[in-house]
């Protein structure tokens, strides 16, 4: 059994620091989250001036998981799309097929 190569990795979440060990394979995806959170911070930083930093959080959190419940959903739904579209160029191929 081989063992899963952690790294030490710090992130800069607004002006929050955060250490983590996280799995090497995983790095750039930890990366790229705390770019896209502070992207979200600094656009509800910006249309929301007046709201304190823990309420740009909140937005900000709520935002990340609509769009994690969103994709969970669209995941869900894509097996039964493909189902839809096999059953649907079966019906073509057999009309096709009657018709000739």
């Amino acid at each position: 059994m081989s063992e899963t190569r952690k790294q030490h990795i710090t992130l800069q979440l607004d002006a929050h620091h955060i250490s983590l060990n996280v799995v090497a394979d995983k790095e750039a995806l930890y990366r790229n989250a705390a770019e896209q959170i502070n992207e979200r911070y600094r656009h509800y930083r910006r249309v929301l001036p007046n709201q304190s930093a823990e309420q740009i959080w909140v937005y900000v959190a709520l935002e990340m998981a609509v769009n994690l419940q969103a994709d969970a959903h669209a995941h869900r739904l894509q097996p039964i799309e493909e189902k839809i579209n096999e059953l649907t160029q079966l019906i073509i191929n057999t009309l096709n097929n009657n018709n000739k």
